[in-house]
């Protein structure tokens, strides 16, 4: 998708609106009929027809868990003419943890999540207003929610020098962080990226939040904005579910890497 700006009258003032248009995505024909999964050596793989997929890099593409490859499976079998992987969000992630092609560790990724608290959505609100109103009453339960669950104190700020989250906090919240394997921290850079915010991406996944309404959340100024100047039906809709079906893939990948090291430890005891 791209953006157009374009300015028209609504009422007696000119807006400027952004749209969201198609274009056509790198796809290509759907090459196999059947999509499977098998058991190799404690681990599972996913085939397409009698072909093993693999990853970007040329990786055999294996998971630890079934669930999550019959998952991946069903997004392949979900394609129909084309393959359009931009919307395989399961795959994506499963892809980037198997071929990490940014070379990164956990404490690498750990440490990008907890320094973007310092810049979380939730974190900057509007001066005294209507928006200000919608924020406190949307955002301030699910911040009180944070500092509870993570044993934190991180704080608003209507004004843009916010004061940056202490190191004791993100200290804690990097132990909490790090004792989840590297799958499903890259879970959650995927879900702190889609949604620009740390706390909304971790209510979520900790099933505070349903993914419907942390999207919702993350848009609260977009969506305030939309409910005085009018929305565009189809632009705001497929960017809303875009999102919405990333998040979801994001709680299901996270779910089920959690669930796989827990089955794990329990087998080494």
């Amino acid at each position: 998708m791209h953006l157009v700006i374009f300015v028209q009258m609504i009422g007696d003032t000119w807006v400027t609106l952004l749209l969201i248009q198609n274009r056509t995505l790198p796809t290509r024909k759907r090459f196999y009929k059947n999509t499977g999964i098998l058991r190799s050596e404690g681990k599972f793989e996913v085939t397409l027809d009698q072909r093993k997929l693999k990853t970007p890099k040329g990786n055999l593409f294996v998971v630890e868990n079934e669930p999550l490859a019959l998952a991946v499976a069903t997004e392949w079998d979900a394609q129909k003419g084309n393959i359009i992987q931009s919307r395989m969000h399961l795959t994506t992630l499963c892809n980037t943890v198997i071929d990490n092609p940014n070379n990164l560790t956990k404490y690498d990724m750990v440490n990008y999540i907890t320094n973007y608290l310092d810049t979380d959505t939730v974190l900057f609100q509007d001066v005294e207003s209507d928006l200000s109103n919608l924020q406190e009453a949307e955002w301030d339960p699910v911040i009180t929610w944070f500092n509870k669950r993570f044993d934190v104190n991180v704080v608003k700020s209507k004004q843009m020098d916010i004061p940056p989250v202490s190191q004791k906090d993100k200290t804690t919240l990097s132990k909490h962080l790090l004792s989840h394997n590297f799958a499903t921290v890259c879970g959650f850079v995927y879900g702190v990226d889609t949604l620009k915010s740390v706390i909304l991406t971790l209510a979520c996944i900790e099933r505070f939040l349903t993914p419907e309404k942390a999207v919702l959340l993350s848009r609260l100024e977009e969506e305030y904005q939309t409910g005085h100047w009018g929305r565009v039906e189809w632009a705001h809709d497929l960017n809303q579910q875009d999102l919405q079906s990333r998040l979801a893939a994001v709680v299901l990948f996270t779910y089920f890497n959690s669930q796989s090291s827990k089955l794990q430890s329990k087998a080494t005891q």
